[in-house]
């Protein structure tokens, strides 16, 4: 080959080279563009170790992965909208993402509910399995496309107590005209037990309870509500919460804004949402058990809710799907799809999972361990 036909051919390849290299950079910038989105939650800055801190791992994992140029600004409670207008801002395109629990607001339909918790549906462990294995996740946002939203599971609580009360609660009659502040969907199914119920967002419950507006409040469980300081004010703390065995805590997305994202980024929201899912609950699980031991210090009466109160609330529940099954397809569809695993999920955990958890529950009270 002469000196001068390889410097063509030389020339040719280098032109190519850089025109692909010219090419390529669009096309990066394209794929990590730099975006920014307001997150508003619906808890306050206080719980920030637990379910307000589900936003602030989230955000901090899009940003990570995607050397800052997807970047998630968290707002408090009340810094931009009250905590439960969260979805109606998001919906509204106010901002582009909240933190919340969707059953806040089953008023515009029941369905918004089931994504989070009902009563006596599926603990955490079930939760999760029935959304990532079970379809839950797709079942969720077939609604919510209809309600200008995207949702993704962002956090788990686990079981949650039954509450503060003002006085103990024994049978079914001590609930009636009872103004509790219960979350959601739960107040629903209270109500026909005679219980008033009265939804605030978490920030609002203390000054309540303190001024006697409210009788009883249950907000999550020993460490937020240590931190609420509501066994200054009512001292009867009741468990379980059986409205809420796993209640998920999601992060939901403007469906326009969410749809513009570039797939790299839509794999980000997922991953970084099911990373703030797990780190929750194991948040929780980590910090509940010392803050038990300090709010029975502080004169925390425990008390179990009575087999009685258990199967009447039981009883109102299933009455209440019932009703609603009938009228609205969407609650009835998702309802079904929970309700077929449940009954799978606890005939498996009470072999091997419920006896192993009995027996060293035994030796803990033994003070074996």
């Amino acid at each position: 080959m002469d000196r001068r036909s390889f410097m063509r051919k030389a020339g040719a390849t280098g032109v190519a080279a850089a025109a692909a290299t010219t090419l390529a950079a669009p096309a990066i910038a394209q794929s990590n563009p730099r975006i920014s989105w307001r997150l508003t939650s619906s808890f306050p800055k206080s719980l920030s170790d637990t379910i307000y801190g589900g936003a602030l791992t989230l955000s901090k994992y899009v940003s990570e992965v995607t050397d800052g140029n997807f970047k998630i600004d968290v707002f408090a409670a009340g810094e931009i909208v009250p905590g439960l207008q969260a979805a109606d801002a998001v919906a509204a395109g106010t901002v582009e993402a909240a933190h919340t629990v969707c059953y806040y607001f089953w008023g515009k339909d029941p369905t918004w509910a089931l994504a989070s918790a009902v009563p006596f549906a599926l603990n955490a462990r079930g939760q999760n399995a029935w959304q990532y294995h079970g379809g839950g996740i797709d079942l969720c946002n077939e609604f919510f496309a209809a309600q200008g939203i995207v949702a993704l599971p962002a956090g788990n609580t686990g079981v949650q107590m039954g509450g503060w009360y003002r006085k103990e609660i024994n049978t079914v009659d001590d609930l009636k005209g009872l103004k509790y502040r219960i979350g959601g969907f739960a107040g629903k199914v209270m109500e026909k037990l005679g219980v008033v119920p009265q939804q605030l967002a978490g920030g609002d419950i203390y000054p309540a309870l303190e001024r006697g507006t409210i009788d009883a409040a249950e907000f999550v469980g020993p460490f937020d509500d240590e931190k609420l300081g509501f066994v200054k004010v009512a001292p009867y703390y009741y468990y379980p919460g059986f409205w809420e065995g796993g209640p998920t805590v999601h992060a939901i997305f403007n469906k326009a804004k969410y749809d513009e994202l570039p797939a790299t980024y839509k794999n980000v929201l997922k991953v970084a949402a099911q990373a703030a899912d797990a780190n929750m609950l194991q948040a929780y699980d980590w910090l509940n058990p010392p803050a038990l031991r300090r709010l029975v210090a502080s004169g925390a009466q425990l008390r179990p809710f009575s087999q009685e109160i258990l199967l009447a609330t039981f009883d109102a529940a299933n009455q209440t799907y019932a009703e609603i099954e009938a009228t609205n397809a969407p609650f009835k569809k998702i309802w079904d799809s929970i309700k077929a695993f449940r009954k799978e999920h606890y005939l498996n955990i009470q072999t091997a999972e419920y006896n192993y958890d009995t027996f060293m529950m035994i030796q803990q009270r033994n003070g074996k361990l």
